[in-house]
């Protein structure tokens, strides 16, 4: 998107059934909305946009209900002040189908399918990456500026820049089966949803819709170790765990764990890790996929920034720095939100009849409305995490008061995500923000110095002014740099004397007064 030669090196298509990640958080596609994709992904759900995002906890698919999360993730497509774009539920192979299209449609990115990496050499200049066809075993070096790996939780680019994964390996051990379901939503009684967690004496477990054609996943949870299922046994299962006997189909099933792992670095050199390559957790929240997103857009413009000129060493150094903290906080909210599980959910009797039945079924949905909600209501860390130890951020003092909360504040302090607003004229925005930095002017603020500052730097600068006082009195003061991943890099009532653009740049390191300049 920054006019950027580029080559996406694939090992194999996806295809199949394997759904990986199924919800798109609301900053996911506020960001497919500045390429231009949020539209095109809505038009992709499969199940329509106007579906509800529900999450059921139930004995059974035929049993009792226990507890209803309604507009999980924020998947409802009202309006919303906070955010310019809500969340989805769609299987990830429909989101990539989204984007690889948009990609061909890119002339400076060039897509090798069949083609996986072996080795890279690097010096100041260039990395040298040697890449192999899959079909033919034959071997080319392509020579590159920089190299990311985004090759996944076996990175081969990890290994070869020596990063290690440290943390907890094993927090569960789980399955996940992909089968075809005919009939089956109108079979159960609990309502339309997105997930249905079965909490039950003989498979506690999660299931729910994935696309069209009555395609469902189960996954059977607390699994005895080193236990493999055959589909038969699969199918035994989900007929278990729902009470509901239908001629069901095994379509794919894989064995997976849960852990809890960081790299111990994210570059070496010109070589860069992003997404899984360098961060796991359990996917109970429904980080996994969105992080790796927010890790390419992070990485994306600095780079880019890099190659045209405009951006300093500071800006490349920012990557670890801004996405390491960032990823322990959510490792911490995902492995959390692993702790509670159908199984710890389970007390016996809650699926007899009567009195005593009720009193346990009570006593389990108490415990899920305590322990629950902030998995599936947290867009406190979707929308409100900081880079608040950034050396490109200039902190204006409130930075050491910043303490992750799951509701959301909107909040303009350097380092967060810059407050949404939909404008008078119905527009968002986020839509007048430029693909380099943005200067927001509230109050007829001066900002014929930042215009002059940019103008000698080259640092590519838009001017919006906004004169509305709700939309101003988000960022309480009178201008705000925004970074082009929609970052507040500084604010102020006064564009003060010198390097405050360099700086965001990583070009200048901070003064020593830049901290509090007006």
């Amino acid at each position: 998107m920054r006019s950027i030669d580029c080559l996406l090196i694939e090992r194999e298509s996806r295809g199949g059934h394997a759904p990986r990640a199924k919800t798109t958080h609301v900053r996911t596609r506020e960001l497919l909305r500045r390429w231009g994709l949020a539209d095109v992904l809505a038009q992709a759900s499969p199940f329509g946009i106007d579906y509800p995002t529900d999450v059921h906890f139930v004995t059974r698919l035929n049993g009792y209900p226990l507890a209803r999360f309604e507009n999980a993730m924020q998947g409802s497509p009202r309006r919303d002040e906070r955010y310019s774009e809500h969340g989805q539920w769609i299987p990830q192979y429909k989101l990539e189908s989204v984007l690889r299209e948009r990609l061909l449609a890119i002339d400076c990115v060039t897509m090798a399918h069949g083609c996986e990496f072996i080795s890279f050499e690097q010096d100041d200049m260039a990395v040298r990456v040697t890449v192999k066809a899959v079909d033919t075993g034959e071997e080319h070096v392509i020579e590159a500026d920089y190299l990311v790996g985004a090759d996944g939780a076996r990175s081969t680019v990890r290994e070869a820049i020596g990063a290690k994964m440290e943390g907890r390996y094993g927090l569960s051990r789980n399955y996940n089966i992909i089968f075809s379901a005919p009939g089956l939503a109108d079979a159960h009684r609990q309502g339309p949803g997105i997930m249905y967690w079965q909490v039950n004496p003989d498979v506690p477990s999660v299931i729910g819709p994935m696309d069209e054609g009555d395609l469902w996943f189960f996954m059977p949870l607390s699994l005895p170790p080193e236990k493999m299922f055959t589909d038969e046994e699969a199918l035994d299962l989900i007929k278990r765990s729902t009470g509901i006997d239908l001629p069901y189909r095994i379509l794919s099933s894989d064995l997976w764990v849960a852990s809890r792992l960081l790299a111990d670095k994210y570059r070496d050199g010109r070589v860069f890790l992003a997404g899984d390559a360098c961060h796991l957790h359990p996917p109970y929240g429904g980080f996994g996929m969105n992080m790796g997103v927010a890790d390419g857009v992070d990485l994306g413009w600095k780079l880019a920034a890099a190659l045209q000129g405009w951006g300093g060493p500071a800006l490349l150094d920012s990557y670890e720095a801004e996405r390491r903290l960032i990823h322990e906080i959510v490792l911490d909210e995902a492995e959390g939100n692993h702790g509670t599980q159908p199984g710890n959910l389970f007390r016996s009797g809650i699926e007899d009849d009567g009195p005593e039945g009720d009193a346990v079924r009570r006593e389990v949905s108490d415990l899920i409305a305590q322990t629950k909600p902030r998995e599936f209501y947290t867009l406190g860390v979707v929308l409100g995490l900081r880079y608040w130890r950034s050396p490109v951020i200039r902190d204006d003092g409130t930075g050491a008061d910043w303490r992750l909360s799951l509701d959301y504040t909107p909040s303009a302090a350097p380092g967060s995500l810059a407050p949404h607003a939909w404008l008078a004229d119905g527009s968002s925005l986020y839509d007048h923000f430029g693909a380099g930095f943005t200067l927001i002017a509230f109050g007829g603020a001066d900002t014929r110095e930042a215009e002059n500052d940019a103008a000698k730097s080259g640092i590519p600068l838009k001017i919006v002014t906004i004169d509305e006082p709700r939309v101003a009195a988000l960022y309480e003061r009178r201008l705000a740099l925004i970074r082009p991943d929609q970052h507040v890099a500084w604010r102020g009532d006064i564009w003060p004397a010198g390097d405050v653009l360099a700086h965001a740049a990583g070009l200048s390191p901070a003064s020593d007064d830049g901290a509090s300049a007006e």
